[in-house]
């Protein structure tokens, strides 16, 4: 019985009823999904991307969050940089539980005999370390042991310094026996970013390097296990409010085992948000697949659609009929997408699972599948109201007549409300779940005008391709007339092969621009060495002994503390609504210094300086840009807490600094008064003189590390290479994750292709029964996807290259440079899709048989 059986004889016949239109939907999908490949590919597609990011998302917070006790070392923290807890402090954290005390800080390691040395994370731990987990050391050594002996290292230091296990290392003022190679420690994820090996040793060795002097930058840390079990959160709560009424004003910065790691968790979210958007990204451009196989069901369901509407069925009924069987279908891609986006912790736990920081637990949270649910199903009705709206408003004589005659009409006011609704719905979805509501604009902005400019594009080739004499070239003139004819590939090839080239150009252009910054930029206009921890009395002495090994070297200092921002004006920093982008300036240490005069580097834009000798109230200057976004202003008061004691000044300055300069510079700087007295070193920048040699410079900085051991040298160009290096494989998974836009497309256009196929067979076979080779109509052929990649292509560059500019500019403050190598890259990909596909649809067309199709005409 066929759809239209079934609506005659139903006794609802005539009446709108939710299960006829049910029961029909459900008759016509019997014969499968033919047609709806490319859709449900495309749907399936863009909610796998996005149900994978969530799982993995999921599954690493997941982690997380049960391994938090581990991770972390303990169920809370206290951090402070400087100074440790004293008699009175350490006497209130012992109460609150178990108590183990660590201090890591940056150091240089040297062989023996003083002849190489390599930064080093040194870390020093007390006997109760580690509280939660183990650390692991090659040939099953125990920790305690270990560190009896000497030091636990990590094996690329060894290898660095051409070392092994039993040898001995210079740390500081003195000489340690390398007792064990660390293999893992269990709480290394919390601790800073770090620049160098790990070195673990006893609180006792680090007294003997001579390594802690007043104002050296050293990152104490105490890790608390509550109980037995793992603290629950009213156990936590309750710990968080005593340490606010009995530590308020020590300076320490607190974690808990629910969130060990605020940065790595911050990175993940926006990582996810990032993906996310381009997963919508490529489900919007799928959307154009989606709406060419509704299309092309419609046109296949005319007469079926003429006789429902001859024998009673409403254009309501008809609507809600194809409507049901589209959904269907939409379910169907959506439930692939999900159950494939599911599998992805599971792949890179597999992959990369020896990896990763902490084990991937597979925890999908509802959120996650709602907000693939509502993606999936939001394009495809978005997408599909549309062709089926118009289907509403043709009657059935025209249905009929439309073989020989084509209508086009517009849908029903309804249904195009409905559609804007729908598209303004999942805008504010995609606003209200990001992090960043400015991106979410940006996003959604551009993804309009990419659809609107190719769109338009599609349009102007067609109405051109109309319009322009025929060349006296026949191939040319048949390329010429296939994209201008009403059936043509013209406006889908574009729109779908334009959105997904432009994102790719935008992100490829994007990177060139920061790598350039990376690699070009700074390292010329960089000092060579930070030195950090210089004492005050030994810069001097310092100073003479680079010059004299290195005559034109110059050295700048600056005062270097370490403190923590507590209040701004009179609100805790705990309670500051700060956008992401400068929530880092609230969380942790940052470091400070004063200045009489304005550094280089920095530029005052607001306010005046302080004058030279100055004694009264304490000041201080604020970056410019970060004040903006943190809501501070001229008069304003901000309080930091400096070795244990809270300072608070008054903002009298703003300042635009520029970073890229490596400079000395601080995101505060106070006035000289207000610092001066407390304890610190110097922070010192190396700036050597073009062309000295790498002995030289090796020899040179030997000599510092002999003569001043607690001295920590940082070479700024091996760690500019090491940001590069992260930076291109972020970058490189960028691009990967940018490019699903463009597989998104090849499979709209895949699906252009095979809705033109029929029609471009039966004119292949004309043109051969009038004697035209398969040369000449594949030249044609060739001609017109030439023409369509060429257009396409030199459009994408030019909104890829322009939406590239205003991120870069505009959200990351780093110079645009146009990259060729990316233009000519986003060249050859959309000529290759749009040959590959082309070139594969055309073959079959040559290879049809002539009979079969002339006779059924």
């Amino acid at each position: 019985m066929t759809a239209a059986d079934t609506l005659n004889s139903s006794p609802n016949a005539g009446q709108v009823t939710l299960p006829l239109i049910l029961s029909i939907a459900a008759r016509e999908l019997r014969a499968g999904f033919s047609g709806f490949r490319i859709f449900i590919a495309c749907v399936a597609l863009g909610v796998m991307v996005i149900t994978s990011v969530g799982a993995v998302s999921d599954a690493l917070r997941g982690g997380f969050e049960r391994q938090g006790e581990a991770i972390l070392g303990g169920d809370a923290t206290l951090a402070r940089t400087h100074v440790k807890a004293d008699e009175e402090e350490r006497a209130i954290i012992d109460t609150f539980g178990l108590v183990s005390e660590t201090g890591t800080m940056r150091t240089m390691a040297r062989r023996p005999d003083a002849s190489d040395q390599a930064l080093a994370e040194l870390k020093a731990v007390d006997d109760a370390y580690p509280l939660v987990g183990k650390v692991e050391i090659a040939d099953g050594i125990e920790l305690k042991d270990a560190l009896a002996e000497g030091a636990v290292v990590d094996p690329a230091l060894l290898e660095r310094l051409k070392l092994k296990v039993g040898d001995e290392m210079g740390l500081g003022d003195a000489r340690v026996k390398v007792a064990g190679a660390l293999k893992s420690e269990p709480d290394g994820i919390t601790d800073r970013l770090t620049y160098g090996p790990r070195v673990l040793i006893s609180e006792a060795t680090l007294e003997k390097t001579g390594l802690i002097k007043p104002g050296t930058l050293v990152r104490w840390r105490y890790a608390l296990k509550l109980g037995d079990a793992a603290a629950s959160d009213n156990e936590l709560l309750a710990l968080r409010n005593r340490i606010d009424s009995e530590l308020s004003d020590s300076g320490f910065t607190i974690a808990d085992r629910r969130d060990p790691s605020p940065q790595v968790t911050r990175t993940l979210e926006r990582l996810r948000q990032f993906l996310t958007l381009v997963g919508l990204t490529s489900l919007l451009v799928g959307g154009v697949g989606i709406a060419n196989a509704v299309a092309t069901f419609i046109d296949k369901r005319r007469k079926v659609i003429a006789t429902m509407k001859s024998i009673g069925a409403t254009s309501r009924m008809v609507l809600g009929i194809f409507l049901a069987e589209v959904m269907a279908v939409a379910a169907v891609g959506v439930g692939i997408g999900l159950a494939l986006g599911m599998l992805a912790p599971f792949v890179l736990d597999w992959l990369f699972g020896d990896l990763l920081p902490i084990a991937a637990e597979m925890t999908v949270t509802p959120l996650s599948i709602v907000t693939a649910l509502v993606y999936g199903f939001g394009v495809a009705l978005l997408f599909t109201l549309w062709p089926l709206g118009r289907v509403e408003r043709v009657s059935a004589s025209m249905l009929f007549r439309d073989e020989v005659s084509s209508e086009r009409a517009l849908p029903r006011p309804w249904v195009i409300v409905s559609t804007v609704g729908i598209a303004l719905a999942l805008f504010a979805f995609a606003a209200l779940t990001s992090d960043s509501q400015r991106i979410a604009v940006f996003f959604a902005v551009g993804l309009v005008v990419v659809f609107a400019v190719f769109y338009a594009l599609g349009l102007a080739v067609t109405w051109l391709a109309r319009r322009v004499p025929r060349p006296r070239y026949p191939e040319l003139s048949l390329a010429i007339a296939n994209l201008g004819s009403p059936g043509g590939l013209t406006r889908s090839v574009v729109l779908s092969l334009g959105a997904g080239l432009s994102l790719l150009v935008a992100v490829a252009l994007a990177d060139a621009s920061l790598v350039r910054e990376l690699q070009q930029r700074l390292p010329s206009s960089s000092p060579d060495y930070f030195v950090l921890d210089v004492p005050k009395d030994d810069f001097a002495a310092m100073r003479g002994l680079i010059t004299r090994q290195i005559p034109g070297a110059v050295l700048d200092e600056a005062p270097m503390l370490r403190g923590r921002l507590v209040r701004l004006n009179d609100v805790p920093v705990e309670e500051v609504k700060a956008p992401p982008e400068a929530q880092w300036v609230l969380n942790g240490d940052r470091g400070l210094s004063y200045s009489d005069d304005v550094p280089p580097g920095s530029r005052v834009v607001e306010g005046e300086w302080w004058p030279k000798d100055y004694d009264g109230e304490p000041l201080v200057s604020f970056e410019a840009e970060l004040a903006k976004k943190l809501g501070l202003k001229l008069g304003d008061t901000v309080t930091v807490n400096v070795l244990g004691r809270n300072v608070a000044a008054k903002i009298t300055s703003l300042r635009e600094v520029h970073w890229e300069s490596l400079a000395i510079n601080f995101v505060m700087l106070f006035s000289p008064n207000t610092l001066r007295g407390a304890p610190h070193n110097l922070l010192v920048t190396v700036s050597l003189p073009p062309g000295t040699s790498l002995s030289t410079e090796g020899d040179a900085m030997r000599e510092v590390a002999k003569a001043y051991p607690s001295m920590t040298a940082i070479r700024v160009k091996d760690v500019l290479v090491m940001v590069n290096d992260v930076f291109t494989k972020v970058m490189t998974a960028v691009r990967a994750a940018g490019s699903v836009t463009l597989i998104a497309g090849a499979l709209v256009l895949a699906g252009a292709l095979a809705t033109a196929q029929r029609r471009r067979i039966l004119e292949a076979v004309i043109l051969k029964t009038l004697g035209a080779t398969r040369r000449r109509i594949l030249t044609a052929h060739f001609l017109e996807y030439l023409i369509l990649a060429a257009v396409t292509a030199l459009f994408a560059v030019g909104l890829g290259a322009l939406a590239a500019s205003i991120v870069v500019t505009q959200l990351m403050h780093v110079p645009f440079v146009f990259s060729v190598s990316a233009v000519a890259l986003a060249l050859a990909v959309s000529v290759g899709l749009v040959f590959l596909f082309g070139g594969a649809g055309t073959w079959a067309i040559l290879r049809a048989p002539a009979v079969p199709y002339l006779r059924s005409e």
